[in-house]
């Protein structure tokens, strides 16, 4: 089954306008402090947004169904809207990255950290975890935090970063809050309960960046 063809909004870029690929749209964001983009299913939904304001898309999730049988969708139930959620974004891998955290059922921002120079999408989906649990911890609040990185939630039980990204000057300031995140994690206990987001059953993650 061949891909449905994508158009993809640039708001800030070398060039800004609608793109036919993801190679065109990908050369105007590459190096560009501060890229805003998103894909979109129809020429005319992506020219619609380029008169309008990217943050108004950001985030803003496709009508999703769930290819789950009915019995499978009852297993697992609704998410727990006692919660944030987090995720993170990457336009390459290295490539420029970016994390936040919202409120899983009003969407609501939390905070926001990026775009960093170089990063991978592991790396932010861990910083976004860490960032979350401090967040949380912070606030006194008990709610839960969900992700949708498995090896983020791995590296958090490990109190450990195992990246393959190698360090320097251009991803300096993203290892410098890895470090600052490992040394949280050592030094801070915390009763957060972090859930794996079911994205078969419910879409993607609610903090998710909506560039797919």
């Amino acid at each position: 089954m061949s891909k449905k063809k994508k158009y993809y909004t640039v708001w800030k870029g070398h060039k800004t306008g609608v793109f036919e690929s993801w190679s065109d749209c990908k050369a105007q964001i590459k190096d560009f402090k501060g890229a805003q983009y998103k894909s979109f299913s129809t020429f005319e939904a992506a020219k619609k947004a380029l008169k309008d304001n990217y943050k108004n898309y950001i985030g803003k999730s496709k009508t999703f169904k769930s290819e789950l049988t009915e019995a499978q969708l009852k297993k697992i139930g609704q998410p727990n809207y006692n919660s944030i959620s987090v995720d993170a974004a990457s336009s390459g891998n290295p490539g420029k990255m970016e994390y936040r955290g919202v409120d899983t059922k009003t969407k609501k921002q939390l905070f926001i950290q990026g775009p960093f120079e170089e990063g991978t999408n592991n790396l932010g989906e861990f910083l976004a975890l860490v960032h979350g649990l401090a967040f949380l911890k912070k606030n006194n609040s008990d709610r839960i935090i969900y992700t949708d990185s498995k090896t983020a939630m791995s590296w958090i039980r490990k109190k450990s970063c195992n990246t393959k990204l190698e360090r320097n000057e251009k991803n300096k300031s993203v290892f410098e809050l890895v470090d600052r995140a490992i040394t949280w994690l050592k030094t801070n206990t915390y009763k957060t309960t972090i859930v794996k987001w079911e994205t078969k059953a419910w879409g993607e993650i609610p903090a998710d960046f909506g560039r797919k």
